[in-house]
């Protein structure tokens, strides 16, 4: 994993922290909480790879699981023990490294797994290969996964707004029904990325030997309405918050699950 990956989370953590409470990201984050509420056990060991500054972590510690954390940057490893000792709680252990290596945790650790960044930052196909296996290989059986993916399908929608100046070329504008990887140029403020879409990461799933039991579009039908999104939150708070709930609880319908930045799914072992 690029050192321009490294460098991009290290430079701000406190951002990564603060996304998830603006714009879309709150219906993604919404969306992500009931993926777990509804697919992962009750209890058990979980390990979130790629934690960032520890959002999710601290969640699922409050909900009693025991919890370790992994993530390619210090910074956001130390926002996220600094968040953990705000609110009281623990964590088992929080590590630094690389999703491709996770030669610290033994066969069959954990019930549970977060991999919510790693896979649209490893743009090769052998390196997002060799994370989901690692992934696989720490995994009990029958053990539950949550795995996200850059969906161009649904940037292709928010690309207009996000990056219009890429479709100036006709040959960008058409790839956005196909797969991707990207400099750090390439996108306006983030790094390196590779995107696909749910029918080519669906494939790479079941090709690494899992069992997909659903997917969801994190930003559910709002997906490529942030401006709109926004406007609402000023104009109408009150509606704001029923429409946020009922993106995040409707995230896995088909007509929207597919359209949206993000696709995220469950898989089992």
């Amino acid at each position: 994993m690029s050192e321009y990956v490294r460098n991009y989370y290290d430079a701000e953590p406190e951002r990564e922290w603060e996304r998830l409470d603006t714009g879309l990201s709150r219906v993604e984050f919404a969306a992500t909480l009931r993926l777990i509420e509804k697919y992962f056990p009750e209890n058990g060991d979980v390990c979130d790879i790629g934690c960032g500054p520890g959002r999710y972590a601290i969640e699922l510690a409050i909900r009693g699981y025991r919890v370790t954390l992994f993530d390619l940057s210090c910074k956001l490893l130390e926002r996220a023990k600094q968040a953990f000792t705000s609110e009281g709680i623990s964590a088992e252990r929080f590590i630094r490294g690389d999703a491709r290596d996770l030669e610290c945790f033994r066969d069959e650790s954990f019930d549970a797994v977060l991999l919510l960044g790693p896979l649209y930052h490893l743009v090769k196909r052998d390196d997002r290969s060799l994370a989901l296996s690692e992934m696989i290989r720490i995994l009990k059986p029958g053990g539950r996964a949550i795995i996200a993916f850059l969906n161009s399908w649904g940037l292709l929608r928010s690309g207009v707004v996000d990056f219009p100046k890429r479709f100036r070329n006709p040959a960008f504008l058409r790839s956005m029904l196909g797969e991707q990887a990207f400099e750090d140029h390439e996108l306006s403020g983030f790094t390196e990325c590779h995107w696909s879409n749910p029918e080519v990461a669906s494939k790479e799933l079941l090709d690494a030997g899992l069992r997909i039991i659903s997917r969801a579009g994190a930003q559910g039908f709002l997906g490529g309405m942030a401006p709109l999104f926004e406007s609402l939150r000023k104009d109408e708070p009150e509606a704001y918050e029923n429409v946020l709930e009922f993106a995040a609880e409707t995230s896995e319908l088909p007509q929207f699950r597919d359209a949206t930045d993000h696709v995220h799914f469950v898989v089992e072992k």
